[in-house]
């Protein structure tokens, strides 16, 4: 009797975490939806637009592989598939977020290294990124699609692309510790980089919310005998993770900056025709 309940409960507990990823996801399509239309068709693009644009992209290629999983996990269970394409479009938003933040350290640090960046450097780093991603994914993926493939193998696959995974994350920390510590210590507002403030906002939110998604897929071959604990932890860390690709274009939204150059695009005073009334604020 007490195993039939405990049946019970886990499936109750697991319809209401899949549904909320479910609101979650389309809540958070929506809004990266919106990020994708504002920023790649409406507003004039600088620096910084171009990293926003790449991460609401992988953002919305997330959530939209986690909203459709979670439907078919209703009738077909969890797949080994689901987890990897999902978590290709996680990495690739952790590095774009790493981008993102080591550009703006190094605008508070250098201020004269946005006068002397290359042209396409943005988009030369979001398309490096997303080849790393499609490099550091097979790694965490190997043994899950195919049986075929030797212990030793996936594990040297494994423990480079965990390295990989710590380094960026490092990265991460090390940037955003770096960039609070210049603003708090700079008296000048002229002289803090404009995009902070979005930055250090960003930082907390996936420390709280992805950090966990990336711990599971970081540990998960190598703790394989606490499979039923990590089956439970999974479907908490899909949710924080959604939570975290969801949150990112109310950050943006709530910046009053950002807000003023969104409006001017809805307007259609951002366009790409080159009115006054849309021109991008200067990168420092």
């Amino acid at each position: 009797m007490l195993s039939f309940w405990n049946i019970v409960s886990g499936r109750t507990f697991s319809i209401i975490l899949l549904s909320l990823m479910v609101l979650l996801g389309l809540g958070g399509l929506v809004g990266n939806g919106l990020m994708l239309w504002l920023l790649g068709f409406r507003a004039k693009r600088n620096p910084f637009s171009v990293y926003i644009l790449h991460l609401a992209g992988a953002d919305f290629l997330f959530l939209g592989c986690q909203t459709v999983f979670a439907i078919l996990s209703f009738s077909r269970g969890q797949q080994p598939l689901y987890l990897v394409v999902a978590f290709l479009w996680f990495v690739a938003g952790l590095g774009l977020l790493v981008a993102v933040s080591l550009e703006q350290c190094l605008v508070a640090l250098f201020p004269r290294w946005s006068a002397r960046r290359p042209k396409h450097t943005s988009a030369c780093t979001c398309a490096l990124v997303w080849a790393l991603s499609l490099l550091l994914v097979p790694g965490h993926a190997c043994g899950l699609l195919s049986g075929g493939s030797s212990w030793l193998t996936c594990f040297q696959y494994h423990a480079v692309s965990s390295i990989c995974m710590f380094l960026l994350f490092s990265a991460l920390c090390v940037s955003s510790v770096v960039l609070l510590v210049r603003v708090q210590c700079c008296s000048q507002s002229s002289s803090k980089p404009p995009f902070y403030c979005f930055v250090l906002q960003l930082v907390p939110l996936f420390f709280f919310c992805g950090l966990p998604f990336l711990v599971y897929w970081t540990v998960k071959n190598t703790l394989g005998s606490l499979a039923s604990f990590f089956s439970f932890f999974l479907s908490i860390a899909e949710l924080l993770a959604c939570v975290n690709s969801s949150t990112k274009p109310l950050v943006y939204f709530c910046n009053a900056s950002h807000r003023q150059d969104l409006q001017r695009a809805w307007a259609g005073g951002g366009g790409g025709g080159g009115g006054r009334a849309g021109s991008p604020r200067p990168w420092r």
